[in-house]
Formats: C-alpha cells, sequence, structure tokens
C-alpha cells in the first residue's frame, strides 16, 4: 500500500540492538529522554566532521556511558586525548551527570547509510549534478562489499522551480526480510534553493544465526 517503516526501527529487538539503553519510571522517563536527544543533537552539530553514524547511549545509577560509532576517531580523540576530554566535560555539563565517553572505530564508513547519505549532501551543496553524486556514490559502495543501494533524493533537484523525487536503486533490498541486514540513513541538503531530503539503504547481507537477541549481530 505504500507505507514506509524505518527498517532499523523495524528490526529493533529481533535483529538489532536499542541504541538507548536504560530503564527508568515514569517520572523520571520523559526527562531521560530528553536527555538522550540533547546529546545526540550536540554531537551531531559539533562532531559531525568525524563521521558519526551511531551514537549509543547506556545509563547506571552512578554514570551515564556514551559510545560514538566514528569513521575518523582521532579527530575526536585529538593529540594526547585532549578533544574526548573536553567532549566529555561538555556533556557533563549539558546533562549534570557524570559521563564515561568510549569510541569505536566505523571499519567500513563506505557501508554506512548515513555516512553516505551525509556524503551526498555535501556534495549537492557544492553545487555537483545530482544524477552524478547518486551514481558515484552507488558504485563506491557496491564496490565496498554491500549486495544492494538505494538512495532516493526529494526537493528542488537542481534548483528547478517545482520539486520531485529521484531514485537510484543497484542491487537487491529485500526491506520485508526481518534476517536481511539493512542499514537506513536520512540526513537534508539544505542548499540556497531548498532543502533537499536524502534516504539511503544498504543491504549488507543475512544476519548470523543466533543473533536474533539483537546482540552483536553481524552480515555473514
Amino acid at each position: 500500500m505504500g507505507q514506509k517503516v524505518n527498517p532499523i526501527g523495524f528490526r529493533v529487538g529481533i535483529t538489532e540492538d536499542w541504541k538507548s539503553r536504560w530503564y527508568a519510571g515514569k517520572k523520571v522517563f520523559p526527562v531521560l529522554l530528553i536527555e538522550d536527544f540533547k546529546i545526540r543533537k550536540f554531537i551531531k552539530d559539533n562532531y559531525r566532521f568525524a563521521g558519526i553514524p551511531k551514537v549509543e547511549i547506556e545509563r547506571t545509577r552512578e554514570e551515564l556511558k556514551v559510545v560514538l560509532h566514528a569513521a575518523r576517531p582521532g579527530l575526536i580523540i585529538g593529540r594526547k586525548g585532549a578533544e574526548v576530554d573536553k567532549l566529555r566535560e561538555q556533556l557533563e555539563d549539558l546533562t549534570s551527570r557524570k559521563v564515561v565517553v568510549n569510541i569505536i572505530e566505523v571499519k567500513n564508513p563506505d557501508t554506512s547509510a548515513l555516512l553516505a547519505a551525509e556524503m551526498i549532501a555535501d556534495n549537492l551543496l557544492k553545487r555537483q549534478a545530482f544524477r552524478r553524486v547518486l551514481r558515484m556514490r552507488s558504485e563506491a559502495i557496491m564496490q565496498n562489499g554491500a549486495l544492494g543501494v538505494k538512495i532516493v533524493l526529494a526537493g528542488r533537484l537542481g534548483g528547478a522551480e517545482m520539486s520531485r523525487t529521484e531514485k537510484q536503486i543497484v542491487g537487491s533490498i529485500p526491506l520485508q526480510t526481518l534476517m536481511s541486514n539493512i542499514d537506513y540513513g536520512f540526513t537534508e541538503a539544505f542548499t540556497t534553493y531548498g532543502a533537499i531530503g536524502i534516504k539511503v539503504w544498504i543491504y549488507k547481507g543475512q544476519y548470523e544465526e543466533g543473533a536474533a537477541d539483537g546482540h552483536d549481530a553481524k552480515a555473514s
């Protein structure tokens, strides 16, 4: 019928783990939920250059643990860990809690859907031809081991008077198969002639047997 669902949200609790792992009562839950949103927004606004596709948050009574998956972890760590200490202090000021920051390197950033969407956004802001950008990014993703990729752009493409949608599909994208490892990313490119929405789906293969609890699920 045309209804769409976020492929990651569709798989959470089945083959994907939650990005926020904590429990709170009814009174505290809204406060912590907004705090999670503020942490993710702060990191996205200030550390986008480091290529961070995923931010995981874990809470205990004593501390708040923030796990950053970064394509360029050295930019966050800095010389002798100075930058990561600065980030930890900023998050402690933001949340008024003790914060522990862990950084995990993204082994293959070219197959991360959110990073691919951000690269496309950067290219569109540089006024590159959108069809060429779509083709080049799709080829780069497929050459790095993906089994399928789907990219959708929507907006005033090329500065046209009327907004429209442009789509590129390479390989297979089995969106309704829960055991398929589908990565999804969305971002916006705020060009001089309006906002362009960018959605990227990347099919990486099937989850391993036994990954149904959502922990450490990997493509086979």
